[in-house]
């Protein structure tokens, strides 16, 4: 799984050049780092953002707060670099659809069930992912790190939006759609998760459908028009 901070990623060159000790310290390192953010994701989940800090990660990392700053500067950075490795799953899991689609409206209909599918099976990468979805970025996150990751959010939509304007959508029109589409997907998985849908007598699953099937037939009319 790639990790999002750039202090993680290594030169291919220099993983060459290094020696069998310089590899042994470096897994080591990594399996390091992979626990304290195993740590992070149950307190954030058990505790929320506000209640977490290094303290509690370290404690129940097994560490101390000092060498958890050896991996990261603050429970910020170790935030985004689990949000970025969601973003990274989702990625994959919206271009992992796509190689079996063929046209355009099966690309829109498989990038986007790959979206909601994703947070639909994963509620916990959902809640990481609110701080982005509602904006509300972490005091300490850095408008550059804060954009990173956007990015990478937009990027497992884009593909849809890509589809909408092939089908012959303007890019405005496609814009429009792709945002709708978001907006009421993220709806639908708050109302499923939290239980609220029943209220309803509904399927988040169900609604879903409709919604994109309303929207491949919007975009088909548009193409024609």
């Amino acid at each position: 799984m790639a990790a999002s901070s750039d202090a993680s990623r290594r030169p291919a060159a220099k993983k060459a050049n290094a020696g069998p000790r310089d590899l042994r310290n470096q897994a080591l390192a990594d399996v390091r780092r992979q626990s304290v953010l195993d740590a992070a994701r149950s307190a954030f989940f058990e505790l929320g953002m506000e209640k977490t800090s290094m303290r509690v990660i370290a404690h129940r990392a097994g560490y101390t707060v000092g060498a958890l700053y050896s991996y990261f500067a603050s429970k910020e950075e170790v935030y985004a670099a689990l949000l970025g490795e969601s973003l990274e799953r989702l990625n994959a899991r919206v271009q992992q659809a796509l190689h079996r689609c063929t046209g355009d409206a099966e690309r829109v209909r498989g990038a986007a069930t790959a979206f909601f599918d994703f947070y639909r099976e994963n509620p916990r990468d959902l809640d990481l992912g609110f701080y982005l979805f509602q904006g509300m970025s972490p005091r300490g996150l850095t408008p550059a790190l804060n954009e990173k990751l956007n990015v990478r959010l937009r990027d497992a939509l884009r593909p849809i939006q890509d589809a909408l304007e092939a089908q012959g959508l303007s890019a405005r029109q496609a814009l429009e759609e792709v945002t709708a589409l978001f907006a009421h997907t993220v709806g639908l998985l708050v109302l499923s998760h939290t239980g609220r849908i029943r209220m309803f007598k509904q399927a988040s699953q169900d609604l879903f459908g409709a919604y994109l099937r309303q929207l491949l037939s919007r975009s088909s009319r548009g193409a024609k028009a």
